[in-house]
């Protein structure tokens, strides 16, 4: 009993801060024109609506995947590095950079590639290279590398030199090291990472919002701010919760993937 009345006032904020506007979406979702129905789902799995929920999944998973690796990288090679300078500067650049999103940053991308920006005067690129698929992904892993970097090196840190030696003393090779020791051990904080980034760039609206991203490739962040802004149909004023609902499921079948391979790979530790 004791321990519930501790959790109390952390139930009761998780209560007002999630638990109340997520009743209201779902119920918001299911009414059209005042009645309970399925009109506004619906709709969201058509037309526009549907490629722009598909762009964001394929925009977030290219993201998540690329930030990854290059982060994993990155952060090894820091880790590694015998320079506590290089190692705190990074971490700490890192930490601002992660961190370093909306219109500061969409300004700082188009000004230097975008279709009059300093670089792409400098490297003759072709117009509008930017605000494409890919150009919109080098913007996001901006943010997404360093916010890997974060996630995984405290992982690093934790492979101990003394494996590394056993493993040679026993004859395995860098390969055999990293596949049968270094990774399993990494797994849960790269799968926790890649989640992490996939959620940060799904969530993310700002940045594509000031690059006008809407109008090359629509994203479902940009199409819930327009229907939030009166660019509805008549009659499908929830629209925009309906697409937030979208998410929210999309969001819940990334984690229902990620958990049992966390518990697997949790096991492998044991």
């Amino acid at each position: 009993m004791r321990r519930i009345l501790g959790a109390l006032p952390l139930l009761l904020f998780v209560a007002l801060a999630f638990g109340i506007p997520a009743i209201a979406m779902v119920a918001g979702a299911f009414t059209v024109e005042g009645s309970p129905g399925l009109g506004n789902l619906a709709l969201t799995l058509q037309g526009g609506y549907l490629l722009a929920l598909g762009n964001s999944v394929k925009l977030s998973a290219v993201v998540a995947l690329l930030g990854a690796v290059l982060g994993t990288f990155l952060a090894q090679a820091v880790v590694t590095s015998r320079s506590t300078v290089l190692r705190e500067a990074v971490l700490t650049a890192s930490g601002v950079l992660a961190n370093f999103g909306g219109v500061p940053l969409a300004f700082f991308w188009v000004a230097t590639l975008g279709n009059s920006g300093v670089v792409s005067g400098l490297l003759d690129l072709p117009s509008g290279s930017l605000f494409t698929f890919w150009g919109l992904a080098l913007v996001y892993l901006y943010f997404s590398v360093p916010l890997m970097v974060l996630v995984i090196a405290p992982a690093l840190d934790g492979l101990r030199p003394q494996w590394r030696e056993a493993a040679a003393n026993n004859g395995a090779t860098t390969w055999q090291y990293w596949r049968y020791v270094a990774l399993p051990v990494l797994t849960p904080g790269l799968l926790g990472g890649v989640v992490l980034l996939f959620g940060s760039a799904f969530a993310a609206y700002a940045t594509a919002s000031a690059m006008g991203a809407g109008t090359v490739l629509p994203l479902v962040t940009l199409k819930i701010a327009a229907a939030l802004s009166g660019d509805v149909q008549t009659g499908f004023e929830n629209i925009g919760l309906a697409l937030s609902l979208d998410m929210v499921l999309v969001a819940a079948l990334v984690m229902a993937v990620y958990l049992p391979l966390q518990r697997r790979s949790t096991r492998w530790l044991q």
